[in-house]
C-alpha cells in the first residue's frame, strides 16, 4: 500500500516537471522571441553606436533643397531642349 503511495506521488511530480517545462518552456522562447523582433531591426545602428560610429543626422530639409534643385535642373535642361512653338510677346 506504501508502494502504491510512493509511486502516485512520483507520478504526480513527474507531471509536474513536465507541466513546468512546459509553461516555463513556452514562456521563455516567446521572451525571446520578443526581444529578438525588438532588436533585430535596429542592428545596424546598435552595432555602430557599440563601434563609436556616430549615426547619420535626420536632414529632411536638406534633402528637400536636394530635390527639388533637381527637379529645377530637370524642367530647365527640359524645356532648352524642346522648340518653343511659340513666344509671348511683351505687352
Amino acid at each position: 500500500m506504501l508502494a502504491d503511495v510512493g509511486f502516485a506521488l512520483a507520478k504526480e511530480a513527474n507531471m509536474l516537471i513536465v507541466l513546468d517545462v512546459l509553461i516555463f518552456g513556452g514562456a521563455t522562447i516567446g521572451a525571446t522571441y520578443a526581444m529578438a523582433a525588438t532588436v533585430m531591426p535596429n542592428v545596424g545602428r546598435i552595432m555602430d553606436a557599440l563601434s563609436g560610429q556616430p549615426e547619420a543626422r535626420f536632414e529632411p530639409l536638406a534633402t528637400l533643397v536636394r530635390a527639388e534643385n533637381r527637379i529645377a535642373v530637370r524642367r530647365w535642361s527640359a524645356g532648352s531642349v524642346r522648340p518653343q512653338s511659340r513666344q509671348r510677346e511683351a505687352a
